[in-house]
């Protein structure tokens, strides 16, 4: 199994527990929960169920049966009720072997289907039974991130405080998609790598439809393009698994998709017309939980003045490229010089960079540093005509700053007079405004590095995309 090493060692800490574990594994659609539970417990579950989606009530309990047939239940008769369905449930786990017994219920909430009492039933079979035994490693898991957060962790009724442990389950990095390729013996360059990340992001589902053989490009094309094109839905699939309220995420990240920088809240409630101060705050809190939107400060702000980037990668690459914009099956070997293409990595890098903070870090060796990360801007006046903007400003607790300036480029970056004069502009403007008494570092982030002259010397870092392939 490629990465999930520190998900893989808390799975078997919690099945070697003494207690009785309520574990809730989630994360986005496609993301690899179900197989890295799978794999971690080799199959060896006392009762093993998968949620059906857009499934009536009847319909769930009725597949709930079955799997509670294939675990040994002797009952004749399907439950009506999910309160039956536990009894049941529990009756089968008494029969089972002394030990430790692993309960895995994939998909959870789409059981919990309209006026079903649900719920009300799981919270009866984990706090009156399961919790009280010393063998049970209860794993629930679940794409409907909202429902997952909302109804679990932040459940003010019989499950509050009851998960014993939860686990987010984040994409691959940039060095785990490059294992994972290798794995599966697809040659691709690193470059290829992180364009193809920059397209789908870390998601190993989307990563299984690239074919041994083909270039970058071909791939692109079969995988998004073609008549048959596996990822063609993926994006109203993707949403409408992930948010029972679909639409309103998909409003949502349709109108962060125009602001590179990000919106904030009372932006995105004007651009939305979503006026409900609740139903906006746990959008955004459960896009941000799910990793589809980042909620970051600017530099010299207070923490109320949250802005929110979306971040995501594939849904970034749908409002790009997918949302109807062509029907041509070779569209993207067809524009591989493209202007379009060109913007897009320009600006698919830098949302790279931001992904891969923790590896710049490594790379200027300030891991051990504590550091906060910001963006800064300073909109133009009558002393700063130009203004100034910086996407990625890393604030050290060494009396460092680090602005960092990313730049994708084919082959080395050529920094030149111009280039440089603007850059030093910025940081003068953000040394000025922003009355900062530490020393600021220009550091460079590019795709292969600088081209060596004089101008390339005034840069105080680099990072590199190789430096973003550190584990």
């Amino acid at each position: 199994m490629i990465g999930r090493i520190s998900e893989t060692e808390e799975l078997n800490r919690l099945f070697e527990s003494k207690e009785s574990e309520f574990v809730a594994v989630y994360g986005r659609r496609r993301v690899g929960k179900t197989y890295l539970i799978r794999e971690t417990f080799d199959g060896n579950f006392s009762f093993l169920h998968t949620g059906l989606p857009n499934a009536t009530k009847r319909q769930q309990l009725s597949h709930f049966f079955k799997s509670l047939k294939d675990s040994g239940c002797t009952e004749k008769r399907c439950p009506t009720s999910w309160f039956k369905a536990f009894d049941m449930l529990r009756k089968t786990i008494d029969e089972k072997p002394t030990g430790k017994k692993i309960i895995f219920i994939d998909e959870l909430p789409w059981l919990d289907t309209l006026r079903s009492d649900f719920l009300m039933a799981l919270e009866a079979f984990w706090n009156e039974w399961a919790s009280a035994r010393k063998d049970i490693l209860f794993i629930v898991c679940g794409s409907a991130s909202s429902w997952m957060v909302k109804k679990l962790f932040r459940n003010r009724g019989g499950l509050h405080n009851r998960v014993t442990a939860r686990m987010l389950l984040r994409p691959f990095t940039l060095r785990e998609c490059e294992l994972y390729v290798r794995e599966r013996g697809i040659e691709m360059t690193r470059k290829d790598i992180a364009e193809c990340y920059m397209a789908i992001g870390g998601i190993p589902y989307y990563w299984r439809h690239l074919v041994r053989g083909y270039s970058l490009a071909q791939n692109f094309n079969r995988i998004f393009f073609s008549e048959s094109a596996p990822l063609k839905n993926e994006f109203t699939e993707l949403y409408s698994s992930l948010f029972k309220n679909a639409p309103i995420y998909m409003k949502i990240v349709g109108v962060l998709a125009k602001k590179k920088i990000g919106m904030t809240r009372s932006e995105i409630a004007d651009a939305t017309g979503i006026t409900k101060s609740g139903q906006l705050s746990d959008a955004l809190d459960t896009r941000s939980e799910s990793g589809f939107v980042r909620s970051y400060r600017f530099y010299g702000k207070t923490k109320r003045n949250r802005t929110y980037q979306l971040i995501d990668n594939f849904t970034l690459f749908h409002f790009r490229f997918l949302d109807g914009t062509t029907t041509d099956v070779n569209f993207w070997t067809d524009t591989i010089s493209s202007p379009q293409q060109s913007a897009w990595r320009g600006l698919a890098f830098e949302r790279l960079c931001l992904q891969h903070s923790g590896q710049i870090r490594k790379a200027l060796g300030i891991v051990g540093v504590h550091t906060e990360i910001y963006a800064w801007r300073h909109s133009a006046d009558e002393t700063y005509p130009h203004g100034a903007q910086i996407d990625l400003l890393l604030d050290r607790a060494d009396n460092v700053i680090n602005v960092c300036e990313m730049k994708y480029a084919k082959g080395r970056y050529l920094l030149e007079k111009d280039a440089l004069e603007n850059l030093e502009e910025k940081v003068e403007v953000f040394r000025a405004v922003s009355k900062t008494r530490k020393a600021v570092h220009l550091t460079m982030v590019t795709s292969a590095g600088l081209v060596r002259n004089a101008y390339a010397n005034q840069i105080q870092s680099e990072v590199t995309l190789d430096d973003l392939f550190a584990e």
